[in-house]
């Protein structure tokens, strides 16, 4: 349930992997990496070897002109002072690789210098370098994000839109009649039930259980897990199944829950791309993504329950702190219900 779409996501990213410590990364790396296989994700060390890339190209160019990535020694690493990783970070707001101008944020020098940490740490408890001098770099300051969600009304704009296709532009009109069962089965399981966009993509037909109303989710990690859903998303999902079953078009991947106009299973960019076209419409001045979905999910539970700890479970956040960010929509609805409370100026009553 899932598996094949797991496994070969794994196996792609064990690949990049691969690739990315034979041409892009000293030798060393090779330890690192084997050291850590048993304790993250692929996808997590497919995002520290590009993380790590980016710091050595940096630190190559800017102090071992005479050498290449490749022939980086330990000796080389244990040379690296706070300075030069304060430098990286500095570097990093706008730098150029592979003929690209990038622009990192503060979330992304946080993560790329929390790579950076994780290595030397590994090397420095090893006892192959006698110093760690990334643990004396402090970590970019992290501004809060405000928590941007859908409302009620949004809510129910956003699913007439994926039905009826009004506001979609010409073009855009020409793929809504074959697509619009599956979007708005699409809109309404993230609405629904808050999952991930990984986890929706990587549904299979007998994930579904239409007994109970319930599906099998694959989890960060990998674990499995099994959600709920209303008759309403059993609804959309009932027909977009018998949809399905009325295509007489080959399917490349037939237990693949959602397709792609390709007969494949849908992408993540696909998927984002119609959140997108949908969102635009019903609140153009809010950049909604599917995490917005969940964001939007998680809010509405949180009122319904008023059980942070319901809403973790069901999100699968591991930290119930990670669930608190939902706190600020509520709070944001506080601060909407108390405004005219306080009087500047005597009514005619007074």
């Amino acid at each position: 349930m899932g598996t094949d779409f797991y496994t070969t996501r794994n196996n792609k990213n064990l690949e990049t992997i691969d690739n990315l410590l034979e041409f892009d990364l000293p030798m060393f790396c090779y330890d690192y990496f084997l050291a850590i296989d048993s304790q993250t994700s692929t996808l997590t060390r497919l995002n520290y070897a590009h993380d790590l890339k980016i710091f050595f190209y940096f630190y190559q160019q800017k102090r071992l002109k005479d050498k290449s990535v490749k022939e980086i020694t330990l000796n080389d690493l244990e040379q690296i002072t706070s300075n030069d990783i304060e430098y990286f970070l500095g570097y990093l707001s706008r730098y150029q690789y592979a003929n690209k101008i990038h622009c990192c944020n503060e979330r992304a020098k946080a993560r790329k210098l929390s790579s950076v940490r994780a290595m030397f740490k590994y090397f420095f408890n090893k006892g192959f370098i006698s110093v760690d001098n990334s643990a004396k770099v402090a970590t970019p300051k992290l501004h809060e994000k405000p928590i941007i969600r859908l409302d009620a009304n949004e809510v129910y704009n956003l699913i007439d839109t994926a039905e009826s296709g009004n506001g979609l532009t010409s073009h855009q009109m020409v793929y809504h009649e074959k697509n619009k069962v599956r979007d708005s089965a699409i809109l309404m399981l993230f609405l629904g039930t808050g999952i991930r966009i990984s986890e929706l993509v990587g549904l299979n037909n007998d994930d579904i259980n239409f007994n109970d109303n319930s599906f099998i989710v694959t989890r960060k990690g990998g674990n499995k897990a099994i959600l709920y859903f209303d008759n309403d998303v059993a609804t959309a999902l009932q027909r977009y199944l018998d949809y399905k079953e009325q295509n007489s078009e080959i399917l490349k991947e037939p237990n693949a829950l959602f397709i792609s106009n390709k007969q494949s299973r849908i992408t993540v960019r696909a998927v984002e791309n119609l959140v997108h076209k949908y969102a635009k419409i019903v609140s153009p001045l809010k950049n909604i993504s599917p995490h917005k979905l969940r964001s939007t999910y998680g809010t509405q539970l949180y009122k319904a329950t008023g059980d942070i700890y319901i809403v973790a479970d069901v999100l699968g956040h591991k930290d119930v702190n990670t669930t608190r960010k939902h706190y600020a929509a509520i709070s944001d609805d506080n601060r909407r219900a108390v405004a005219g409370k306080v009087k500047l100026k005597r009514s005619d009553e007074d």
